[in-house]
């Protein structure tokens, strides 16, 4: 059975008066079938390319943070513990930082964690 999802992809944007960006992951939220995650994969060589100066670590130990959120995990903080409804509208939410998420956009999917994976490939991952 389809089911209805959201998702929006998780940008860098190191510098935001230049408006120049990588994407770094997505989020996708299924309410019907109870599911909220998030992956993500931080290519640094192009993050260096765009943005030599940007500290990595610092960067990767944020994003690290989406997974754990998304998942409910305790390791994510207070956010981490607020029902999966409140969960996403965080995780959705657009901020002024450098970690930015896309505008939300809807589809309708039969496995979420698969669509997640599918969808992390085609906007992420590098081409091969």
């Amino acid at each position: 059975m389809r089911s209805a999802f959201d998702y929006a992809v998780i940008r860098v944007m190191p510098r935001v008066d230049r408006g120049e960006l990588i994407n770094v992951g997505v989020v996708l939220s299924c309410p019907t079938r109870d599911y909220l995650a998030a992956q993500i994969a931080l290519d640094r060589a192009r993050l260096r390319a765009l943005a030599p100066d940007v500290d990595c670590d610092e960067l990767d130990r944020a994003l690290a943070l989406y997974p754990l959120i998304a998942a409910g995990d305790p390791r994510g903080g207070p956010i981490a513990a607020l029902p999966r409804s409140e969960r996403f509208h965080w995780l959705f939410s657009p901020r002024s930082t450098i970690v930015q998420p896309s505008v939300t956009h809807a589809g309708l999917c039969d496995d979420p964690a698969a669509t997640l994976a599918k969808l992390l490939g085609r906007l992420v991952l590098p081409t091969r």
